[in-house]
């Protein structure tokens, strides 16, 4: 029996996409689309903004990297990509350069108006939290949470100092008016005050008692400002270094303050979404500012004073007169979190769902934004539409379900029976039924005409986080965080099988559709199944690059290795049931070939996790939503039969372990005896990975699909008993211990050649995420957890761990969501760093309650 694979993409025609570049061509988020992709919706959440010294320019730094507004317009003028997560920005005095901190611990230095790197400068080890230009513009400083900070020649960009004494990180910098000092505010409580030209700490101010956020300097240099992680707002006279008095309103951490030109009021922002002006000589409470929905991060006046702008967590920025604080205007197209798209019945119309609490009804010809749908108390977890595209089902953590008129927008009715928030949504085929899924562990039927109740199913142990009707509407599946999935009988709401091979949380589950396999996606694997038995049928593995040799092949930093099995948080089939698509938290989107197992194409331009994959009903298109804020749209490849490659090399009928032998002897060559099984010109791991598949699938290999170090053991060992045994010629016993030579070094290649933090699952999560990583050398590890003000939360020590890869989970470190005393902590942005003898790396992690 012999073996075949099919492969080869070709792309549809531009004339066939379901999207026109053209239709969005001068929308400003179009700029920079990544390749592959037709459009962008969405610009993305926010972190900073700061003014032009001349006020004609507004900086935002976001998840996409920095927007440049014209002020008079409002209009989008630049876009500098490839900068994500930018978290502290600053103009130069003169206006000719723009700072910006990032996560990653660059500091990067831009020309304004080109949007050229003039300087990236890496010596910080950790996100850079704040930048400031002396008053000449001679000096930059950059503040980090690696508790250091440098001092740099903005021209040049050579690094002139480091300073050097807090403990924690170093959250919010100034220089004094003369630029003699430099004043630090830190996570340590302390403010601290710098020699310029020494370095030298010359005094430490100890009044706050919790993580100084932030500090402000008073235009005439006689008043600093320091707000803490308890609210609390300290003035202080810059010439006795005492405080003079404190200001108290604010019920959460002070992130963001700043006073106006002329100093008569300070203004100060935070974690209680609000904004609060104060008169600055009295100190007394001016007014307060309440229309942002989430914590506001940045703040600025004009150069005039007559207007102060503010940007949040709820992606709007917003602009006041700091006088009557009237609000002016709002700059809008930023979005919170995009947590899911999905089409309608004919493709018209795209909804999103955000964490801003609000649903987005787009036209999917246009990208017009047709409606915002508000209602909901709580951020919105899922949507769906009905099969006829005339209603759209949402659920909420304010623990319903609302249906919505989705032509008009207009609000039906809301669904109470669960008792905590909903995570999953599904229609019958013929809409008659609404499922929900809780976190409550529980899923609901609902009489979709008239919201009735009809059956609660309780038998998983853990919030249902993904739900799907078989096409003829006979069956549900049910993913849970108990990492099981159930099928249901809709009849009879009875359990007919349980599949229980997931060991993580199972994220999402569809079926094909002719109804007869179920794939589903979650934090261990991508599968598929046979819906009448259960069984699985195939595993999708993320391949190895084809240029890539035995000897050098390794993981990239950061990610897990190449040969293990893909994850995915959304799951979708082609319309055709011949591609499946997957999204995952790393970011990208992966095509796969149902039949071989084969991933045919991968997207990339997303710079925050996917939460959402959809395929337009034609087949034309994909849409991906992210945390990023934005939805992307990408023009869908098509997948044909082409090239007959056969795995039996040897020509028994058979493939065994001699096939696999034979093409680890031709290990680098061209291939001309067929063990180039791929097509591409030379014989290298991808080959390996394809003969895996067909090994598995023949001769029963207990490894299916993957080329896992469990497999390439087992092939050794199959390998050097056959070799014993082995009588003819002198050739085909070269041949063998070539192969084996070459399997023992690809075995050796399995084991972590660098040490790296790899991201946690699930993500998001609640109460409990599981951090994998690996070690290329034996180290002391421990893990810190951080909030998005530095405020450590929680150390996991792990003590000393051996040379591994500790991903499962039994072996990656665990967070149980609670801090030092065992409190559970708020939903929110947390980022964890893992310390392993001189190796630090830093990620990010999301809490959703």
């Amino acid at each position: 029996m012999k073996t075949v694979f099919f492969f080869i993409s070709t792309v549809l025609c531009v004339t066939t996409l379901f999207f026109s570049y053209n239709s969005f061509a001068q929308d400003s988020p179009q700029w920079h689309l990544p390749e592959g992709a037709t459009a962008r919706l969405g610009k993305g959440w926010l972190y900073e903004i700061q003014y032009s010294p001349d006020g004609t320019r507004l900086a935002a730094a976001g998840s996409l990297g920095v927007w440049i507004y014209d002020t008079a317009t409002d209009e989008e003028i630049a876009l500098f990509t490839g900068y994500s997560s930018i978290s502290a920005l600053t103009y130069s005095p003169d206006g000719s350069i723009l700072a910006g901190g990032g996560v990653d611990g660059i500091l990067r230095l831009w020309d304004p108006e080109t949007g050229e790197v003039l300087h990236s400068l890496e010596e910080h080890t950790r996100s850079v939290r704040s930048v400031v230009f002396s008053p000449d513009g001679a000096m930059l400083a950059s503040g980090s949470r690696d508790n250091t900070i440098r001092l740099w020649n903005p021209e040049t960009g050579e690094h002139l100092n480091t300073l050097e004494g807090h403990t924690e990180g170093v959250d919010s910098l100034v220089f004094s008016s003369d630029g003699s000092t430099l004043i630090s505010g830190s996570r340590d409580d302390t403010i601290r005050l710098w020699d310029v030209t020494t370095g030298e700490l010359k005094q430490t101010l100890e009044e706050h008692r919790d993580n100084v956020g932030s500090i402000a300097l008073s235009p005439d240099g006689a008043t600093l400002a320091s707000g803490d992680l308890n609210a609390i707002i300290h003035l202080w006279d810059t010439t006795t270094w005492t405080v003079k008095q404190t200001l108290i309103g604010h019920t959460s951490h002070i992130y963001h303050m700043v006073y106006s030109p002329d100093g008569s009021i300070l203004a100060s922002a935070g974690e209680d979404d609000t904004v609060r002006l104060w008169d600055a000589a009295a100190g007394t409470h001016l007014m307060t500012l309440t229309d942002h929905t989430a914590d506001v991060y940045g703040m600025a006046f004009t150069p005039d004073g007559s207007m102060l702008t503010s940007g949040a967590w709820d992606a709007s920025i917003r602009s006041w007169d700091p006088t009557t604080g009237a609000h002016l205007k709002t700059i809008t197209g930023h979005t919170d979190a995009v947590k899911s798209v999905t089409f309608n019945a004919d493709g018209t119309t795209l909804a999103t769902r955000s964490w801003d609490k609000t649903i987005r009804l787009w036209d999917a010809t246009t990208g017009e934004l047709r409606h915002t749908l508000i209602g909901h108390r709580g951020d919105v977890d899922v949507v769906v539409f009905s099969p006829d595209g005339r209603t759209l089902a949402s659920g909420s953590q304010d623990d319903t379900v609302r249906l919505w008129d989705a032509t008009t927008g207009e609000h039906i009715k809301t669904l109470r029976g669960h008792y905590s928030y909903l995570i999953s949504l599904a229609f019958s085929p013929d809409g008659s039924i609404l499922a929900s899924g809780s976190e409550d562990d529980s899923i609901r039927l609902w009489d979709a005409t008239t919201g009735a109740p009809i059956r609660t199913l309780w038998e998983h142990e853990a919030g249902v986080e993904t739900l799907a009707f078989s096409p003829d509407g006979s069956m549900l599946a049910s993913g849970s965080r108990d990492n099981t999935i159930r099928l249901w009988d809709v009849e009879t709401h009875e359990v007919l099988h349980t599949i229980a091979e997931h060991e993580d949380d199972v994220w999402t589950v569809a079926f094909s559709p002719d109804g007869k396999t179920l794939a589903s996606g979650g934090g261990d694997t991508v599968s598929l199944w046979d819906v009448a038995t259960a069984d699985r049928q195939q595993t999708f593995v993320k391949p190895i690059d084809p240029e890539t040799t035995v000897e050098d092949s390794e993981a990239s930093e950061g990610d897990a290795p190449a040969e293990n099995p893909a994850n995915a948080t959304s799951i979708v089939f082609s319309p055709d049931g011949a591609i499946l698509v997957s999204g995952s938290y790393d970011a990208t989107i992966r095509l796969w070939n149902i039949d071989t197992g084969e991933q045919l194409e991968t997207f990339e331009g997303h710079t925050y996790s996917i939460t959402s994959v959809a395929v337009s009903p034609d087949g034309s298109t994909i849409a991906s939503g992210s945390i990023d804020g934005t939805v992307l749209l990408w023009k869908f490849p098509t997948v044909m039969a082409a090239t007959e490659v056969l795995a039996d090399l040897n020509g028994d009928g058979i493939v065994n372990i001699q096939d696999v032998v034979l093409i680890a002897a031709s290990f680098g060559g061209a291939g001309e005896n067929g063990a180039d099984l791929n097509g591409d010109g030379v014989v290298n791991v991808q080959d390996l990975v394809l003969i895996a598949n067909a090994f598995a699938n023949v001769a029963g290999a207990p490894s299916a699909h993957a080329l896992s170090a469990t497999q390439v053991e087992q092939w050794l060992r199959l390998a050097k008993e056959e070799a014993l045994q082995l009588q003819t010629s002198v050739p085909d016993r070269f041949s063998y211990e070539r192969g084996i030579s070459v399997l023992e070094r690809l075995l050796s290649t399995l084991a972590p050649q660098r040490t790296a933090l790899l991201a946690n699952y699930p993500n998001p999560f609640n109460p409990e995420t599981w951090i994998p990583y690996q070690l290329a050398v034996p180290a002391d590890v421990s893990i810190s957890i951080y909030a998005t003000d530095g405020q450590l939360v929680r150390t996991l020590a792990l003590g000393l761990q051996p040379v591994g890869i500790y991903e499962s989970r039994s072996r990656a470190a665990y967070w149980d969501g609670r801090n030092t005393v065992g409190e559970s902590v708020a939903s929110g942005v947390y980022f964890y760093t893992l310390t392993a003898g001189d190796f630090t790396a830093t990620r990010k992690m999301l809490i959703l309650k």
